[in-house]
């Protein structure tokens, strides 16, 4: 994927996270904007398997060499998958973020929520 390019099977949100419909689940992730504004990850804490999450509400934290930052949960639901690979090794969100580099598995409580994220060409215009 080129830098600066945004999947078009991807939801995004204006706080710079994706989803992406995974069977059941909606895996989560921060978007290359995100990530590349961010600088060097070197630090991810993600909540536990089981933890209810609501759309727009904090469920995590991401640290750089340059900020601190907040991550919200596109959609409502409970957490079903974490990626423990992303908080053992944080540059995976740098070098993967659509790829290895997710974040969280969320079962939806309202899977319309996904409906109303932006699609690819509404995120990368408020980008602008």
């Amino acid at each position: 994927m080129a830098n600066g390019e945004y999947p078009k099977d991807l939801k995004y949100t204006k706080d710079h996270e994706w989803a992406k419909k995974a069977g059941a689940s909606v895996q989560v992730g921060v978007t290359f904007h995100a990530q590349d504004a961010l600088g060097s990850v070197v630090y991810v804490e993600l909540p536990k398997v089981g933890t209810t999450v609501a759309a727009g509400g904090q469920f995590g934290v991401i640290e750089s060499t340059k900020a601190v930052s907040e991550l919200y949960a596109p959609i409502s639901g409970k957490v079903t998958k974490v990626n423990d690979a992303v908080v053992n090794n944080p540059s995976l969100v740098n070098e993967a973020p659509y790829g290895g580099g997710w974040l969280v598995e969320i079962e939806p409580s309202n899977a319309a929520e996904l409906d109303g994220l932006m699609d690819a060409d509404t995120y990368t215009k408020s980008l602008g």
